[in-house]
């Protein structure tokens, strides 16, 4: 039989971790999109002192996994005098700094290839548009660069928000009570797994769909080209007019 009131009862205290998770995943991956665009800005560089170390960012945190780079951050830098002694032992010394750290700079290095190719999707005519009429850089940035990759990239970044917000379940491992770190806790004293994260599971479930529906919707109104226009059938009184003519010659 289902035990609906332990499910219940662990559902709402799941929902007690439900801040600590959105917090976790609103910061990780505000301050990954601020980091890639530094990154995509040092990529597509002609000048190999600043593409190089980028092309070296990349390929570290997009060929290493998620949780070796969060161990790392989190039991190694503290090991080093100059990191305790610095300002980023402010961040570092907790294991929510830690988290956040090590998510944001996961996703900078997938967020970065992600705007490159919307960049490389620009039709280059559209550029040579924009410089026909005078447009300055900031100008050809504002009006075409940024609105074009931003339509182009926003349904690959939607998948990179929801692999993120999944990934923060790894927080737990370094001791960051999210839902998942409550899940665990719960099944050390009750021994009931299924049921315990059969609760974490919905509540990941509810909050992907609904990243999915606002990427959605803000595709859709980004995309007003794409949309499909409504077919007006005739009325019958203007079949009517078409097939008298003098009721045509009348409307006339």
């Amino acid at each position: 039989m289902i035990d609906f009131a332990f499910l219940l009862d662990t559902l709402l205290k799941l929902l007690s971790a439900l801040p600590t998770t959105l917090t976790l995943f609103f910061s990780s991956l505000s301050l990954g999109l601020l980091l890639s665009f530094a990154i995509v800005g040092m990529r597509v560089s002609r000048c190999p002192l600043l593409s190089y170390p980028a092309r070296c960012y990349i390929m570290i945190f997009r060929g290493t996994p998620l949780i070796i780079q969060m161990y790392l951050i989190y039991y190694g830098l503290g090991q080093f005098p100059v990191v305790r002694d610095s300002f980023a032992w402010v961040v570092l010394r907790s294991p929510y700094g830690c988290a956040v750290v090590s998510l944001a700079l996961c996703t900078a290095g997938y967020t970065a290839e992600i705007i490159r190719g919307g960049l490389l999707s620009i039709p280059y005519g559209q550029i040579e548009a924009g410089q026909a009429i005078g447009m300055s850089r900031l100008a050809l940035l504002r009006r075409i660069i940024a609105p074009v990759t931003l339509r182009q990239v926003l349904p690959a970044y939607s998948t990179e928000a929801i692999l993120m917000l999944k990934a923060t379940a790894l927080a737990s491992l370094i001791t960051v009570w999210d839902v998942t770190g409550i899940a665990q806790q719960i099944i050390q004293r009750t021994y009931r797994t299924m049921e315990v994260f059969a609760c974490a599971a919905f509540i990941y479930l509810v909050l992907n769909y609904i990243i999915v529906r606002a990427m959605r919707w803000l595709e859709h109104r980004l995309t007003p080209h794409l949309r499909e226009r409504p077919v007006h059938t005739p009325t019958k009184a203007k079949l009517d007019a078409g097939s008298n003519p003098k009721s045509l010659r009348s409307s006339l």
